[in-house]
């Protein structure tokens, strides 16, 4: 067997050649639409784009509420006809882009537009590639395997975490296998997006937290990239001083126009970070811990991001510390600033009413969840620390309840 020191060794000379490939390749950004109102704007650009059939994916509920109806009645005003699949449930399945697809090919539509949270974002991005790809998504799990590009596809998120809108990546569950696997190609990038904060002030305090910590760890997890470039730490850290300023205020008033918008910028540019940085061990553990147990993805993060700061502590104190400056903290040098840093976000997570603990986290799942997480961690996520089987178990068994 390979040394686990050679392994290593290996990781990190893979991830250097994506970091030089993604400097050339320089990933492609949505054209954006900003502001209240934007998304009406984004349904004019798609018709004045000549499409004339859509595939509208989002969820039953945003449909029941009349939050999709003025976009489709926009577009409809244009004489584009709009087929609503919405059959997208948190964490999308398999099957669920595979119906997504059938409707699609049923009505012919020739373009897809993602209206609501990460997860209609992500399976629409799945529809549209199936939709001109002949491989099966579990065919496409890992890095470029989207070899023709999707279908036009357009963004409006109607949450601010996952800023799928910007992201080269899909992240889908398979139930038969109770895992999440991630399809990270730069042709599912959005054509254009919209970020629109009158389709956000309706959010649930429970779901603005979790989506709201969700594009914290984005920015957090990017700067703290092996592959961080200057580009992706000016995104980052601008994400972070957007969250940590604007996240309380609008878990204070959900009807704050210009702090939910702040957010949304918040949610875009950690999603541009993490496009050519990244992620990290915090959302490798908390993909298979929400593949099994459907706890809100961004909640998962939260729990586990301090942990792996602490892991990260000894190497990043620099890179923690100007988070700290963005999040508006204070310390008498680097390494008081690194540890006010890690400790802030414990005690907004405190605030926010996330527990330390993960309550339905079973000892049993532990070594299934250790090995999915360092299986998707190495040959994909630039880190600044590997860890091994010890010491990612030590993590994640840190995590369990109190009565475990």
């Amino acid at each position: 067997m390979i040394p686990y020191s050679i392994q290593v060794l290996a990781y990190k000379q893979l991830q250097s050649a994506m970091k030089i490939g993604a400097k050339i390749l320089s990933f492609r950004q949505p054209e954006l639409f900003s502001g209240p109102g934007s998304s009406l704007d984004l349904c004019d650009h798609i018709a004045k784009s000549g499409v004339r059939k859509v595939l509208l994916v989002s969820d039953e509920f945003l449909l029941q509420i009349g939050l999709l109806q003025p976009m489709i009645d926009r577009l409809e005003s244009h004489g584009v006809n709009v087929v609503a699949y919405t059959g997208v449930q948190p964490d999308p399945t398999i099957e669920q882009v595979e119906a997504g697809l059938a409707m699609l090919r049923q009505h012919g539509s020739e373009a897809v537009l993602a209206i609501g949270g990460g997860s209609s974002i992500d399976a629409a991005k799945m529809v549209a590639a199936r939709a001109r790809n002949p491989l099966k998504i579990v065919h496409m799990g890992g890095l470029f395997r989207v070899i023709v590009p999707p279908l036009p596809l357009y963004a409006i998120p109607t949450t601010a975490g996952t800023g799928s809108e910007a992201t080269i990546g899909a992240v889908i569950s398979d139930p038969e296998t109770t895992r999440k696997f991630v399809v990270m190609d730069p042709k599912l990038v959005p054509l254009a997006a919209a970020l629109d904060a009158t389709l956000m002030t309706g959010l649930p305090a429970a779901g603005t937290t979790a989506t709201g910590m969700d594009a914290l760890t984005h920015a957090v997890e990017a700067y703290l990239s092996s592959n961080a470039t200057p580009a992706t730490d000016a995104e980052a850290l601008e994400a972070t001083r957007l969250v940590m300023e604007n996240l309380p205020q609008v878990l204070h008033d959900g009807t704050d126009l210009e702090a939910r918008q702040r957010m949304a910028i918040a949610s875009y540019k950690a999603g541009v970070a993490i496009t050519t940085a990244g992620i990290g061990w915090v959302h490798a553990i908390s993909h298979n811990l929400g593949a099994l147990y459907h706890l809100p993805h961004g909640y998962l993060n939260a729990i586990i991001l301090p942990r792996v700061l602490d892991l990260y502590r000894p190497v990043c104190q620099a890179r923690l510390a100007d988070l700290a400056r963005a999040s508006g903290l204070e310390g008498t040098d680097g390494a008081a600033l690194a540890d006010a840093f890690i400790a802030h976000v414990r005690e907004l997570n405190v605030q926010f009413g996330i527990p330390a603990q993960v309550d339905k986290l079973q000892d049993a799942d532990i070594a299934q969840i250790v090995e999915r997480a360092m299986s998707e961690t190495h040959w994909n996520y630039a880190v600044p620390v590997y860890m091994d089987k010890t010491r990612t178990e030590r993590m994640v068994r840190d995590m369990l309840p109190a009565t475990a």
